[in-house]
C-alpha cells in the first residue's frame, strides 16, 4: 500500500453493505463531491461525468471475492474510453 492509499476493512451485516451501498449511489448520482468512508475518517472525492468501472468476481475456497472499481482522472474532467461504451450497455 503506498503513503496516499487508503484502505479500511470492516465486516457488515448484508444490510448495513446494503444501505453503504446505497448511500454512496447517491452521492455519486448527485455527482460534483462524495464522501468515502467504510470504517474511520471520510475521504472527500470530486467526480466527473464519467468513470471507468471494472467488475472482479473471485472464488477463493469457500469464499468468494467480489471487487468493483472506479477509476477517474484526477482532474475531474470528463474523459471517453472504452468503458463508456460498455457502461452503456449494462444501463
Amino acid at each position: 500500500m503506498s503513503k496516499n492509499e487508503i484502505e479500511q476493512k470492516v465486516t457488515l451485516s448484508r444490510k448495513e453493505a446494503a444501505r453503504w451501498l446505497a448511500e454512496l449511489a447517491q452521492a455519486m448520482d448527485k455527482g460534483g463531491t462524495v464522501e468515502v468512508a467504510l470504517a474511520g475518517p471520510s475521504v472527500t472525492l470530486e467526480l466527473p461525468d464519467e468513470l471507468q468501472c471494472e467488475l472482479e468476481i473471485e472464488p477463493y475456497g469457500n469464499k468468494v471475492e467480489l471487487e468493483i472499481e472506479f477509476k477517474w482522472p484526477k482532474s475531474g474532467k470528463k474523459q471517453k474510453q472504452p468503458y463508456a461504451k460498455a457502461a452503456a450497455q449494462l444501463g
